[in-house]
């Protein structure tokens, strides 16, 4: 899987913009400030259809425009495909695949996969639950439509449960309607559960080479599911906790408060590692989300490097470059330097200069 072009119009400080990429490695340079990351928050949007920034559509689209357009031209098995994404700043985002509007966003999930590394996810291990849960779930809704189901029909069912808890103050009789949300509470998380822990699995059968190989043999990773709740208490911690979520008015038991932890020698380095161990496996653990997505869907994602090299020391950026292999990289950064002393193949360079683009190479 390739991106052959991207197009843009009133998209961040783009007011109009084609670019055409090689499928091997593309170079985007330039001082900070210039555009860069807005290319691959592009591309990142045409893949999962939200920005990796968490921004709005309303925070997307240039300042002196109500509207957007991203084009992004894919090449998957020999054909086309080419995904048209409206952002207006009052409306929902509109999306058409070779010109046919689809009705979901969820529906777009799939056809472009790609792995985003930026220096924020260095910090992965060391930060709190939610961005580890984050990354999991992001992984997950790219590669499984029936998990992005169940998660989204969770988190709709978490918050609709959190008005009622709220709404209970006023009229104590809703309490009884508790258990109908309850009941499906329940029934979408354990989905949920059940996805992650096989996710874990499959991720840990990858990343302990890797890992491995990384730390020059000197240690072993594993990664471990740590549920707040599981498939069989999850009912009755709800029961147990009810009193609880009435006087919090919020729902404090459920997969939206899972952890993941990541054990080196039996030692959790979320708590007790160093910098170091930490963001080798960051980079141990984006590595293997590369490979994870060659397994499962028999392709090779698109990999994004937003100035992560500026934040790796010359071993872990040997590593890095050393791993991409035959896979389209697009990769933003300051200066080519960097390139140069690692001798790195590189096979086409734009240089990005306030909203504008210009080939180098």
């Amino acid at each position: 899987m390739i991106i052959k072009s991207l197009e843009l119009e009133n998209f961040r400080n783009y007011d109009s913009l084609k670019i055409e990429f090689d499928n091997g490695t593309n170079i985007l340079y330039g001082d900070n400030a210039q555009g860069k990351t807005n290319i691959l928050e592009a591309i990142y949007l045409s893949s999962t259809t939200k920005s990796h920034k968490g921004s709005k559509d309303k925070e997307i689209v240039n300042f002196n425009h109500e509207e957007a357009h991203i084009r992004t031209y894919i090449e998957k098995d020999n054909i086309t495909e080419k995904v048209d994404m409206h952002l207006r700043k009052s409306k929902t985002k509109g999306i058409a695949i070779n010109n046919q509007k689809i009705k979901k966003a969820a529906d777009l999930l799939g056809l472009l996969n790609v792995v985003l590394f930026s220096p924020e996810d260095l910090s992965i291990i060391k930060n709190g639950p939610s961005d580890r849960r984050r990354f999991v779930d992001i992984e997950l809704c790219q590669l499984d439509k029936f998990y992005l189901y169940n998660l989204n029909s969770y988190n709709k069912i978490v918050n609709q449960r959190n008005k009622l808890l709220k709404d209970l103050y006023m009229n104590p009789d809703l309490k009884e309607t508790l258990t109908i949300w309850d009941s499906q509470l329940v029934s979408f998380g354990n989905q949920v559960i059940e996805r992650r822990k096989n996710f874990i699995e499959q991720l840990n059968d990858i990343i302990y080479e890797i890992h491995k190989k990384l730390s020059g043999g000197k240690e072993e990773l594993i990664i471990q599911y740590e549920p707040d709740v599981t498939k069989e208490n999850f009912e009755d911690k709800l029961k147990m906790n009810q009193y609880r979520d009435i006087k919090l008015k919020q729902t404090s038991v459920g997969p939206h408060r899972d952890d993941f932890s990541f054990m080196v020698g039996g030692v959790d380095i979320r708590k007790y590692g160093s910098q170091g161990q930490q963001r080798t496996a960051a980079l141990s653990l984006k590595l293997s989300e590369i490979e994870i997505v060659k397994k499962l869907t028999k392709d090779t994602p698109v990999l994004l490097l937003d100035d992560v090299l500026s934040e790796l020391d010359s071993n872990r950026q040997n590593y890095l470059l050393n791993s991409i292999g035959d896979i389209q990289t697009i990769i933003t950064c300051t200066g080519l330097d960097e390139f140069v002393n690692n001798r790195f193949e590189i096979d086409k360079v734009f240089r990005v200069v306030n909203g504008t683009i210009n080939s180098d190479k």
